[in-house]
């Protein structure tokens, strides 16, 4: 099982031989003309220039405490979005779905419990290869709007399939919509609006602290998951993972900005604007 994981992790390690760095980062280190040789390769000649001036100008303004009340709004809902995306459950699925299985679904071995979790896994990939196709073209707020939509409602179906007793392929085709959604939509998207929705002079350093939060909330619903399902059954603790789903909706509804379509120095400029 170790061994066959190491496969796809030597498959990354030589990919990232081949990937560039930022033009970002290129400028700050001095390297101007592979900056502009790569913007030119993804934008043509002229839009590049415009491009460099525009960076170069971000670059020169990058400073500020991430405490500042310009930054607190942008950090606090990239924050919020990374532990949204884990309060909702995800791993719960990916970490105990044979567990689910086996012990809340009548008539399972071990076995067809473990397959199930395999399936899921494999849909949980599937549809992350959608979401990486889907995100530039239906923009990042409504594929994650859509997604919490869409595990709410799968959730509640999973919560009543196993009270009811329901058999093994109703649940767990509730559960793969549930892990469809989540991949299409917050697998990709949360990652990407992590990275967006913060102003250049702090982009950094948000990122950092928001992955931190994220992987803390994975941590959390990790820990707590067993002990809720003994505290309020297995339904009741995907009613509880709906709850959140709805809350996710709503916050991503009226606080989180569209970042599709603009350059990090125009959203910088947007969070100026409503700072202001």
């Amino acid at each position: 099982m170790f061994e066959s994981a190491a496969v796809p992790s030597v498959g990354f390690l030589i990919a990232l031989l081949f990937i560039s760095e930022s033009p970002r980062w290129l400028l700050q280190k001095g390297r101007d003309r592979e900056a502009e040789r790569f913007l030119a390769q993804m934008v043509g000649a002229q839009a590049a220039s415009t491009e460099i001036k525009a960076i170069r100008d971000a670059i020169a303004e990058e400073s500020g405490n991430l405490l500042d009340l310009a930054f607190r709004k942008p950090l606090v809902v990239a924050i919020l979005i990374a532990l949204f995306s884990q309060f909702t459950g995800i791993n719960t699925i990916i970490y105990y779905g044979s567990l689910v299985f086996l012990e809340h679904v009548p008539h399972q071995t071990a076995t067809t419990a473990l397959w199930a979790n395999v399936i899921i896994g494999a849909i949980n990939f599937g549809a992350t290869i959608l979401g990486m196709s889907l995100i530039d073209r239906a923009g990042r707020k409504p594929l994650l709007m859509s997604a919490f939509a869409g595990m709410a409602l799968s959730l509640v179906a999973v919560s009543a399939a196993i009270h009811f007793q329901a058999s093994a392929i109703a649940v767990l085709i509730f559960i793969l919509i549930y892990v469809a959604c989540f991949a299409v939509g917050v697998g990709t998207g949360t990652w990407v609006m992590m990275s967006e929705i913060c102003p250049t002079r702090i982009r950094g350093r948000a990122m950092s602290v928001a992955t931190i939060f994220l992987w803390c909330g994975t941590l959390l619903v990790t820990l707590t998951f067993l002990s809720l399902v003994n505290a309020l059954t297995a339904p009741g603790t995907f009613l509880l993972y709906a709850t959140v789903s709805i809350a996710a909706f709503l916050f991503v509804w009226r606080l989180v900005p569209e970042t599709k379509g603009r350059t990090l120095e125009e959203i910088d400029r947007w969070w100026r604007s409503r700072s202001g």
